[in-house]
């Protein structure tokens, strides 16, 4: 149990980070003029950074359960199309998606992805999945 809470922890820690430095730090800027120039404020009060910080310890608690049934690289797809190409779709569907940060955010997210699944393995230890299959 402790193995797989500090797994969800430190996986849902990076993830925040990332999220929060490539979209807050980063890139807040493009996520405002595409937000003003569809005429829309950009949502960013604390309540929805918080949601936000949920999304990401959600994100982790999939990745560290997806770490006990499949390899390495199961878990990493599997989690990044779940997360991050759906969440894409998503807002691209509403029409919000700045369709020019795509080539830094399909890397960027999928190493975020791998760094999550890697660190909850190294905690979850040997109840993790072995090997790429």
């Amino acid at each position: 149990m402790k193995n797989t809470v500090l797994a969800v922890l430190t996986s849902g820690i990076w993830i925040s980070f990332s999220e929060f430095l490539r979209n807050e730090i980063l890139f807040k800027g493009y996520w405002l003029n595409r937000y003003a120039a569809l005429g829309l404020r950009f949502p960013s009060e604390a309540s929805n950074n918080a949601m936000w910080v949920v999304w990401s310890f959600v994100l982790a608690g999939a990745v560290t359960l997806l770490a006990r049934r499949l390899s390495l690289f199961e878990t990493t797809l599997t989690a990044w199309l779940l997360a991050f190409v759906l969440m894409w779709v998503v807002v691209w569907n509403l029409d919000v998606l700045p369709l020019g940060l795509l080539p830094i955010a399909v890397p960027w997210s999928m190493g975020e992805t791998v760094v999550a699944v890697l660190l909850a393995r190294r905690f979850l230890g040997s109840t993790a999945a072995g090997g790429w299959r």
